[in-house]
């Protein structure tokens, strides 16, 4: 295998950018002593350390199989391809934005190779590691897929193709959350999801609050929503958990929008608008008049208030009284509720 081969193994895992490869070289020269900083605690001291520890064995980890003869680009049938096991994109709603992508690599050949794996349980098959638009691409062009072999376990697959994801910034807040509940239901560890993903464990716990309120099915139903950020889910998430017979709204609601016929923003505001609350509470408004039928004015009542407006010098007039018959209610309120 050629140098370059192995630098590109090692660069499409997304864990060792060109400062730190150089940081990172097999004969590094001394650096220059840095500049004087504010001090910092221990603890974050502490975690710096190991995190260039994590990237050093990780480098190594995976230069030792560019060595051993793990990786090696062929030009494959994308027929005896298949998807990775667990899938990270929601379908586009803009159709056009592939085509696109494709007649590129039908104009200017297919420039960066995807990354496979050998099926674990077909023989002759192959794993899509990362590069499922450009296999998607040679697939309708009908050509051969240029791709990079290695050899890696299920759990590498996965962090391996998170990592490649986090390193795009097309990828929605939704469907890394989708991406991190099939990385939780395989049994994936917590640690190796913060890792493909490259989050914290808050950020984590904020994923599964939406992902065990809302079932793929119906994420998958609304698809990517990229104008839909994380607060909208999560307040999404939280409506359905405080109300489980809403789901069925959500499913029923988005079953009427039909394929196609929104855009998934307009999915996601429609299901959401089918279960949200209120934001006004219900008031009962009822007039108000004096026993010659002269009009006082009106009264309404939500559940925390009681408001009387006036209508007129008469109203006016009344609303004082009430005002000043306020203590004797409360008196008599309390009466009755001793009796």
């Amino acid at each position: 295998m050629s140098k370059s081969s192995r630098k590109s193994i090692v660069a499409s895992f997304g864990l060792l950018s060109q400062e730190l490869e150089s940081k990172l070289a097999d004969d590094p020269q001394p650096a220059p002593p840095p500049a004087p900083s504010p001090r910092v605690g221990a603890g974050v001291v502490g975690a710096a350390h190991r995190a260039i520890d994590d990237i050093r064995a990780e480098r190594d980890r995976l230069r030792a199989i560019v060595e051993t003869g793990g990786g090696a680009i062929l030009d494959l049938d994308p027929a005896f391809i298949d998807p990775s096991p667990y899938p990270d994109r929601l379908p586009d709603d803009d159709a056009g934005d592939f085509e696109t992508f494709k007649r590129s690599i039908e104009s200017e050949g297919q420039k960066v190779p995807i990354q496979v794996r050998r099926h674990p349980s077909s023989s002759g098959r192959y794993q899509i590691v990362y590069g499922h638009r450009r296999w998607r691409a040679a697939r309708e062009l009908g050509r051969a897929v240029r791709a990079l072999e290695v050899e890696i376990s299920d759990l590498d697959l996965v962090v391996a193709q998170g990592i490649e994801n986090a390193s795009r910034q097309d990828l929605t807040w939704i469907e890394r959350t989708l991406f991190a509940s099939r990385m939780d239901n395989a049994g994936i560890k917590a640690r190796n999801i913060y890792a493909a993903l490259s989050i914290a464990d808050a950020e984590l716990a904020r994923m599964r609050g939406v992902y065990r309120s809302i079932p793929a099915d119906v994420i998958e139903a609304i698809g990517r929503a990229p104008k839909v950020g994380r607060p909208r889910w999560i307040e999404f998430a939280k409506t359905i958990a405080s109300n489980p017979g809403s789901l069925a709204v959500v499913r029923q609601v988005l079953t009427d929008a039909g394929d196609g016929v929104s855009v998934s923003d307009q999915r996601f505001q429609r299901a959401f608008e089918a279960i949200k609350p209120s934001t006004q509470p219900r008031e009962d408004r009822n007039e108000l008049a004096a026993s010659d039928g002269m009009k006082l004015g009106a009264w309404k009542m939500s559940p925390k208030e009681l408001r009387i407006s006036a209508d007129g010098p008469l109203g006016l007039e009344f609303v004082k009284f009430v005002g000043k018959e306020l203590p004797a209610l409360i008196e008599r309120f309390s009466r009755e509720r001793e009796n």
